[in-house]
């Protein structure tokens, strides 16, 4: 019985060795040239973490902070990236009224119909419209934009979110860690060097961004700039600034429940703690009479 445990063990171990050799030399491979094919692939910088109003168990979303957000992607991300899960009702969240929401809409025209000659036709969006995307189709995006795709922005945040193994994931409702991609959005917003490091090659019409999830190179120009659009709130407009604000945005449109959740999560765990407390004196007393 020793020996077939002993067996077993070495070849766990081997197991173990091996798998772990594997990913080293993935690892190895992905920051070395390959002389063959002349690609090079180089490793992520790691998102700058940040400090986010939503994060943390006791987290809530800064409405001002979403209405700075929602301008930044009005004025500079939606000339590139839908919204298509979003409807412009939603603003009501951010502190709109109906009749804001309203005009902000109609600023945009949609198709609808078809009419009573059956033909389709314009007018201005409504409220419960979707966010009007700034191409027709996928294939004009990419004829648009040389052969790249911008991805529709409505779960980015989602889909950029880092994965975390066992045991940090259940630590991260005690601390400030984001529980989505903010830090990453945020990180590749900023995170344009003036030019790439020496040794780097990056191919025409294509951007160095050590952040980019997908390689280091990225076909999104650098798209924020001091003062590139005007706060009404007389907020600084600091690339920084407009960075953080269109990535909380885009975290609440990912997540617009999450104000809620919250404070509905923070309601039941109080009540399980009264109800245990409950529970335990009533089972003193039940049993202070019976001897031990």
């Amino acid at each position: 019985m020793k020996t077939v445990f002993t067996k077993f063990a070495v070849r766990i171990s081997a197991v173990l060795v091996a798998s772990s050799l594997a990913v080293a030399g993935s690892t190895l491979s992905l920051s070395a040239a390959d002389e063959e094919g002349g690609t090079v692939h180089y490793p992520l910088q790691k998102p700058m973490e940040q400090s986010w109003s939503f994060s943390g168990p006791f987290g809530h979303y800064d409405k001002a902070q979403l209405q700075r957000g929602l301008k930044v992607y009005t004025e500079v991300c939606a000339a590139c990236h839908s919204m298509r899960l979003l409807s412009y009702r939603n603003l009501g969240d951010l502190g709109y009224s109906e009749q804001q929401i309203k005009n902000y809409a109609a600023e945009y025209d949609v198709i609808d119909g078809p009419n009573d000659d059956g033909e389709m036709f314009e007018r201005p969006a409504k409220p419960n419209d979707r966010f009007k995307g700034p191409y027709a189709n996928d294939k004009e995006a990419i004829s648009a934009n040389n052969g790249a795709l911008p991805p529709d922005m409505s779960l980015l945040a989602k889909a950029r979110a880092p994965e975390r193994g066992f045991p940090t994931f259940i630590f991260d409702i005690f601390t400030m860690y984001a529980e989505n991609g903010s830090d990453y959005i945020y990180s590749l917003l900023v995170g344009y060097p003036e030019e790439a490091p020496d040794g780097v090659e990056v191919q025409d019409g294509l951007h160095y961004n050590p952040y980019f999830v997908s390689g280091s190179a990225l076909a999104m120009a650098p798209p924020l700039s001091d003062e590139l659009v005007e706060y009404d709130d007389g907020t600084k407009a600091t690339m920084e600034q407009q960075a953080k604000d269109v990535t909380a945005f885009l975290a609440w449109a990912a997540d617009p429940n999450l104000n809620d959740r919250k404070q509905r999560g923070f309601i039941v765990i109080l009540f399980l703690l009264i109800f245990a407390g409950l529970l335990y004196f009533t089972k003193k007393k039940v049993w202070s009479d019976v001897a031990h």
